[in-house]
């Protein structure tokens, strides 16, 4: 029986398109149709993937010609909606980055979309198919009620990705824009509902909008009694030595993240290192009648993890898995809206300095 071949059409061609490009050229499940992108991107990028596909500047032109099965959205925020709803009219799937829209309105009119065109609506988080994090999460869980939940994503931003991240800032804050991500583990490790917000920010730089800020951290209480913090800043101004907490605690002990490697002079506006874990080292907090721990701490070793590209193919294996084996993406579709609305009422809460009731 021959495999059903995808028909997919890429829309943005910087870091993440490239890589989910990279992802369909090199598996037998997708067939690309064509590139788009308003700049030199989409032709860089044909041309490490041999140049041999078709390249757009118009998005809609390019849906109307190429006629695909799917669309894999990899642009700025503030195109996602109309151009996810417009994929779905076309009778097209839709694999889009994180965060699936802009506010919780869009992003809910999003997923209607995929319901009403009975199409498939894959959101980009990443960490959710990386078994270092799957293991992160499991390990957590095991840790007792309730959890304290402490991660931060850093980035000393300089040359291509202070643009990147400056083009992102028009639209978002990079609580919200990465936010979504942790708050998402942070909601699998508690498996309750966060009841309020708080958050903090700052604005160090006069080259993003008045409105907004890049350095945020946002704090999450939940109905259990866990907590949870994490920390976003974007800059060249910010310091290499904030860049790398993944760590969680409970009664019983608690599990940290150790990145060595991706914590090096110089890696922390890299994306590749952003996926990076290395090792998990695993605490538990037993003690005898003289106070003193029972347990030496156990290091989980994680050497042969997956790369980021790897993380792009296991993606993208699971979007064509959605398609092919028609998966009901239902719950993974409403955690999408859930972990943006948490991120967008953190957001809320640097602009006021008022917690705010989810």
């Amino acid at each position: 029986m021959m495999q059903q071949v995808i028909k997919i059409l890429v829309v943005g061609c910087g870091n993440m398109g490239a890589s989910h490009a990279k992802a369909y050229h090199d598996l037998d499940g997708f067939q690309i149709v064509g590139l788009v992108a308003r700049g030199e991107s989409k032709s860089k990028l044909n041309e490490q993937l041999g140049g041999n596909y078709k390249l757009f500047e118009s998005y809609e032109d390019a849906l109307q010609e190429t006629k695909p099965d799917a669309v894999c959205i990899a642009t700025y925020p503030d195109t996602h909606k109309a151009y996810a709803i417009k994929a779905f009219q076309a009778g097209a799937h839709v694999f889009i980055e994180k965060p699936l829209a802009e506010d919780v309105i869009s992003a809910q009119e999003v997923v209607d979309a995929a319901v009403q065109y009975d199409k498939k609506l894959v959101v980009g988080y990443i960490l959710r198919y990386h078994p270092s994090w799957v293991k992160f999460i499991e390990i957590s869980k095991t840790m007792g009620k309730p959890l304290v939940m402490r991660m931060n994503l850093n980035q000393q931003s300089h040359g291509y990705m202070w643009d990147v991240h400056k083009n992102l800032m028009s639209s978002l804050s990079p609580i919200v824009d990465c936010g979504v991500h942790y708050i998402d583990v942070m909601c699998q490790m508690v498996g309750a509902k966060p009841l309020y917000v708080s958050a903090i920010g700052a604005r160090l730089t006069d080259e993003i909008p008045a409105w907004n800020y890049n350095y945020g951290q946002l704090q999450l209480h939940f109905e259990d009694g866990s907590v949870g913090w994490y920390e976003a800043g974007w800059g060249p101004m910010i310091s290499q030595n904030a860049f790398f907490v993944k760590d969680v605690f409970g009664p019983k002990g608690a599990v940290s993240i150790v990145a060595n490697k991706a914590s090096d002079e110089g890696k922390s506006d890299s994306v590749a290192s952003h996926t990076q874990t290395e090792s998990l080292r695993v605490h538990y907090a037993d003690l005898d009648s003289a106070n003193e721990f029972t347990k030496v701490d156990e290091w989980v070793n994680l050497s042969d993890e997956p790369d980021h590209q790897e993380l792009c193919n296991r993606e993208q294996l699971f979007f064509l898995q959605a398609i092919v084996d028609n998966l009901d993406l239902s719950d993974s579709m409403e955690d999408a809206i859930n972990s943006l609305r948490i991120a967008l009422a953190c957001d809320e809460a640097v602009k006021t300095g008022q917690m705010i009731k989810l």
